[in-house]
Parts: structure tokens; sequence; C-alpha cells
């Protein structure tokens, strides 16, 4: 779910180029090791939230704090990251958010003996935090790390390795935390101790490795705002602005439906598992979404993409009805596949977002990735319909994001920005004359 920013800047990429593109495939290489890691970290907390629920004994809106800390981090760190790494370069900001994460990390474990949910929430908020530097560094230095034509294949190709990260992480978690209960099944604090504790080793093993690994220097270009630039807003996009809501929508749905599946797999009557072998049924949810990024990719390629998206809502729609109207094995499956059809979301969504933005692209991007944010508010508000209503009532919620994604698919996206209608204005006025 990282937001993909495009960059194509002729005088980045020469910079780039200075380095000698013997050395892109290693440092290409190199890179896609972070976005395992915060893919691996963020599916994490699928199995982080159903543990800390079960220690301290928290209701669903309470254990949902999880990700509201975590993904809260993004909508507030992330413009204060961008204007930290036109001071310190991309790879000082990669070493800088790997050391963060290792902080965070550190801090479950205090938390732990402690026995305190606030200050697990606190080290959540410092990892994301270190998450949020990494990939405000990473995703712009893969993006420029070669030839301007072929940036959007790695970025597709560093998301897939993402995706990897995402797919494993809930195995290694079933198998450290809740493979670590004691007693009769019952989850305590200290199991999230060890697995956090060697997140925070590997983080401080891969920054220590990037300072020695003599990749290209890049530096982010600091951008002066030209009188026009600064005439206009990104507020008068439509495409732009309903775009963000429909990234809010998106990032919230896939977040929400990944933090309950342990505890609805869990249920007697859908799928009566343990709270381990529910937590490695998550990984299929993820997975899911990585075999999908692939077929989607070669998709968009020969069917307009606005179509593929608003059939992925509609099947994500139909899912969450039989999920909510079965039970069973039924119920399980059909929640599962959803993660197939979230694929190519998230990357369609903001292609379209920002399309025809010329000079307000990069503010557009980062308005888009700022609207990560619904990740951290959404499984609030499923989390309030669990307690209220019940775990299956509550994936009623997710669907009316669905209902959104595929009205801007079909209707929003195609909608003319106040920006295209000055440019076609000018043209026809240019034609006249």
């Amino acid at each position: 779910m990282a937001g993909n920013i495009p960059i194509t800047n002729t005088a980045q990429n020469a910079q780039a180029g200075s380095s000698g593109p013997s050395n892109y495939h290693f440092a290409f290489a190199s890179m896609t090791t972070l976005f395992f890691i915060w893919g691996f970290i963020t599916a994490l907390n699928d199995i982080l939230i159903p543990g800390l629920k079960a220690a301290f004994n928290l209701g669903y809106t309470q254990a949902m704090l999880v990700q509201f800390c975590f993904f809260g981090a993004y909508f507030i760190v992330s413009p204060f990251a961008g204007k930290l790494l036109e001071k310190i370069g991309y790879l000082n900001g990669i070493t800088l958010g790997l050391s963060t994460i290792a902080v965070g990390c550190g801090i479950f474990y205090p938390a732990a003996e402690l026995k305190m949910y606030p200050v697990f929430l606190l080290g959540l908020f410092v990892l994301a935090s270190g998450i949020t530097v990494l990939q405000v560094s990473a995703n712009p230095y893969v993006a420029i790390l070669g030839p301007e034509r072929t940036a959007a294949s790695r970025l597709n190709l560093a998301q897939a390795i993402n995706s990897v990260g995402h797919t494993v992480g809930p195995q290694f978690g079933a198998l450290l935390i809740f493979g670590a209960v004691h007693g009769e099944g019952v989850v305590d604090a200290s199991a999230v101790q060890l697995p956090y504790l060697i997140l925070a080793g590997a983080a401080i093993v891969t920054a220590i490795g990037f300072r020695f690994l003599h990749l290209p220097t890049i530096e982010p270009e600091t951008h002066d705002a030209s009188p026009q630039d600064s005439s206009a807003s990104i507020w008068q996009q439509k495409v732009l602005v309903l775009g963000a809501v429909g990234i809010f929508l998106y990032v919230g749905a896939e977040v929400t439906i990944g933090s309950f599946l342990v505890n609805y797999f869990a249920l007697p009557e859908i799928g009566n598992m343990t709270e381990q072998s529910a937590s490695k049924m998550v990984s299929y949810y993820w997975g899911a979404a990585m075999i999908g990024r692939f077929i989607g990719a070669a998709l968009t390629r020969i069917v307009k993409p606005t179509y593929v998206l608003a059939i992925n809502a509609a099947f994500a729609i139909v899912l969450l009805v039989t999920t909510v109207m079965t039970e069973g094995n039924v119920a399980v499956w059909s929640v599962l596949a959803i993660g197939f059809f979230n694929s190519i979301m998230f990357p369609t969504i903001f292609t379209l977002a920002i399309r025809g933005l010329g000079p307000l692209t990069s503010r557009g991007s980062g308005l888009l990735c700022q609207a990560i944010v619904g990740g951290a508010l959404l499984p609030l508000l499923q989390g309030f319909v669990a307690d209220t209503s019940g775990v299956q009532v509550s994936f009623l919620v997710p669907i009316f994001a669905y209902v959104y994604i595929a009205w801007y698919a079909l209707y929003g996206a195609n909608l003319t920005s106040s920006s295209e209608s000055h440019s076609s204005e000018k043209t026809a006025s240019s034609k006249g004359a």
C-alpha cells in the first residue's frame, strides 16, 4: 500500500547517472530489502492486534488503536519527512528511518515489562514514523535510479517485494507471538518482546549495511514555485481530491479487513480456529494481493484501468456481502479472496488521481500519501461496530469504501479538473487565432 510518488526530473536522473549504470542493479536490489522490511512490519500488525487484545482484555475499538497510531504517523510525519530529506538526502534518510524503526521496536520490550498498553501505542507510532521516513526516502530513490522510461517498472517490482513481506509477516507473528502462549492458550504481553527485538536488530544491521554499500548519491531537488504554480491549487483538481478520498477509503478498507481476520476466523461459526492457526491464514489475504498485483499489471495494459478498478471493487463488495451472510469455509475464503481484488486498487487510483496535474504533480502526490491515514480511522469505525453488533456484521463497514471506489472508477476519475479545462480553453483559443 505504499505510495509510489512518480519522479520525472531529468536533472536528478543525470545526477544518478554520474555514479555509473553498472551500479544501478546492485543499488536497486539493495533497496528492495527496505520494501520487504516495511511490508513485513505492516502486516505484522494484523497479528499484534489480537495478541494485545487478548493480553490486555481490550474491546475491538481499543485494539484498533494499534492501526490508528500506526497509520496516523503517515499523516503527521510525511510532510516533515519530505522537508527533512531536502536537507539530509535520500541515503541519510534511509539510515534515519531504519534507526527510528529500531527504536520503535525496542520500546516494545519495556512496554511488555510494564504491561502498559499506551506504551505499546507509543512504540507503534515511533516505529511507523521510521517506516514513513523510509518510504519517503526509498520510493523516489528507486524511481530516479536509472532511466526515466523504466521508473514505473522498477517501482512495481519493488512493490511486489513489499507484498512478499506482507505475506511472510503473519507467519512470523503466528510462530513467535501465538506460539509463545502460556497455560491454556493465554497470550501474555511478553510474547511480543522477542519478535520485535529481532526486528530491531534486523533494522540496525540493515542501517549499518547501507552505510557501507556506497550506493549512488542522489540528492532531492528543492522546487522554487513559479508564479503559475503559486496561483494554482490542488484543491481545484476534482479528480485528485476525489482520488484522495478513494485512497483514504481503500487503505482503510484493506487495513481494517486484515486487522479483524484473526478474531473473525476464531469465531465458532466461522472458522473455529485457534489464534495461531488463524494468524497463519492472514498470509493468504496478503498473498492473494501479491498474485493479483502481477496479474493486474499485465491486465491493465490491455483493459482500461478504470474498468479493471470498477470490476475489482464490485467483486470486493460481493465477497464482503457473502462473508457477512454465510458461515464456515465459505465465509473464510470469501473474505480472504478480497486480497486478490485489492491488489491493483492503490496504484490505479493513485495514477488516475495525478493524471494531467503537470507542475502540481508533487503536491498532489503528497496529498495522496497523506490520505493513507484512512488506515488509522476506518479500523476504529469497524471496531465500534464489532463491539456493538458483532465481528461478522462489522464487515459491512468496508463495503461503503468499495462502493465509492467503483463510483470513482466509472465517474469520478473521468471528471474534468479545472487545470485541464483551462488548458483546453487555451488550446482552443490558440487554434481560433
